[in-house]
This record gives structure tokens, sequence and C-alpha cells, in this order.
């Protein structure tokens, strides 16, 4: 009797370990982020731009069976959302082994920026929804950028970053390193020029380093570039005072994203 219950429990741990291991293939192979709560995804989306222009913009949510969907239609030009696979993912040569499930990255565009930039964040998570495999949606993602197939904006406009929070890569040109940080920013549409046109300086290795460790960099750097060419941004971020008055606005909605998941908890 004893040797038929030892084999009973066997089996049934067999099969629980099967099923297990056939949910998490299941869950890597349809690539689906889980929701964040609606209202809450809402509002991170809206913390990336000025107050003056929070309540008449266009928001997006996620949906993980979809892509991207409107929430709500401005009026004002102005578009908002929260990448879970943002456009920093299709930088560098380093492969897209595994799509990450703590990328948090608010950001928004004006009329320019939503006719252009916005395409590509759309497209990732479209594709990730289909299940497309993420060396395979970094590689067409990079192919578009380099056949024009992305457009550069049109004109000069703005790409307002100025949540609290944000995670995802440090330095993507180089490497696939994430850091949960408090930066507001504001990016400012610098197609095909370079540091030295705009006297633009680089972060520094130990700049980047502080920044990884920290969630913030030492002290404000002046203005540096990024994803240079056709989709080039300056970014300028904010000083320390600005900081901490949205960090202070949001901090009930900073609360509930550290306690859905470790990895977005403010560094302390």
């Amino acid at each position: 009797m004893r040797k038929v219950q030892t084999i009973s429990v066997v089996l049934a741990l067999l099969f629980s370990l099967t099923v297990s291991a056939q949910n998490n293939e299941t869950a890597r192979g349809t690539n689906k982020l889980a929701p964040l709560p609606r209202d809450l995804e809402i509002q991170l989306a809206l913390s990336a731009l000025p107050p003056h222009l929070r309540d008449k913009a266009t928001v997006y949510v996620l949906n993980p069976d979809k892509g991207f969907e409107a929430a709500r239609t401005g009026t004002n030009g102005f578009h908002a959302l929260v990448a879970r696979t943002g456009d920093d993912t299709f930088r560098g040569t380093w492969p897209l082994k595994a799509y990450r499930d703590d990328i948090l990255y608010p950001v928004s565009f004006d009329e320019a920026g939503a006719r252009a930039q916005l395409r590509v964040f759309f497209d990732a998570a479209e594709m990730q929804a289909k299940g497309t495999p993420p060396e395979e949606l970094k590689r067409i993602i990079q192919d578009r950028y380099r056949t024009h197939y992305y457009k550069a904006p049109e004109r000069a406009g703005v790409s307002y970053m100025l949540s609290p929070i944000l995670r995802t890569y440090v330095n993507p040109d180089q490497m696939e390193n994430v850091a949960t940080a408090n930066v507001p920013h504001v990016m400012h549409y610098a197609p095909n020029v370079s540091n030295d046109d705009l006297g633009a300086a680089t972060p520094t290795p130990e700049q980047l380093r502080y920044f990884s460790e920290h969630g913030r960099w030492p002290d404000t750097p002046y203005p540096f570039l990024i994803l240079h060419g056709p989709h080039g941004y300056m970014v300028q971020f904010r000083g320390v005072t600005e900081r901490d008055a949205i960090t202070r606005e949001y901090e009930g909605m900073l609360e509930r994203f550290c306690k859905i998941k470790d990895a977005w908890c403010l560094p302390k």
C-alpha cells in the first residue's frame, strides 16, 4: 500500500512539473505582458506631460493581446502612453533574447512626433502581441529604421518625458543593462545632427555608472543626443527642484507601482 502511495505522489509531482513547464513555455511563446491597472496606466502616461497639456491629450493603454488602444481621444495634438517594449530596445547590436516584463517607459509626443516616432511603439507592441520572437522583432524594427520605413519628424517638435519614474536601458547603444530612475526630461527632435553641431555633452562612463546605481544623474548634465540620425533627439534633464516637486505630486502613484513589482521601486 505504501509503495502505491509513493508512486501516486511521484506521478502527481511529475504531472505538476509538466503542467508548470507547459504554462511557462506558453507564456514565453505568446510574449504577453501582464496588463497594468487601467487607471494607473493612464495616470502614468499623462505624467509624462506638463500639467497644462494633460486634460486634452490623447492617451493609449496596452492591450497585451493586440497592442496599444486609445483610452481617450484628445484635442490638443499631444499623445501619451506607457511603453513596455520601448524604442530603446532596438538600439545597439546586442541580441534581444527575451521580452522583459519590467520595462516602464512613459512617453509623450506632439503631432509631428505622433506621426513619426510614435509608430515604432505601436508596431513593436502589435508584433509582440502577435507572438513575434524578440530577436526577430529587433531585426525588423532596425531594418525599418535603416530603410527609412520610419520617417523623420517633419518639423521641429518635442517629446515630454516628465514622469517621476521610468525603467529602461541605461546605455542601449552598448549593452542591455536596465535601471529604474527618476529623471524627468524633455526631448527635442534633432534629425541628422551631431553632438558637435549642438555643443552637446555625451554622458561620461562615471555618470552612466552613477545613473545605473542611483536612478538619477550626479548633476544635471548639458544636453546630449540619442538615436543619432533621422530620429535623433536632444535630451535635456530637468533640475533637482522640478524633479522633487514632480516626485511629491505622484507619491501615491509611485507607492502603487512599488507594490506591484520590486523593480519599480525608486532607488532610495
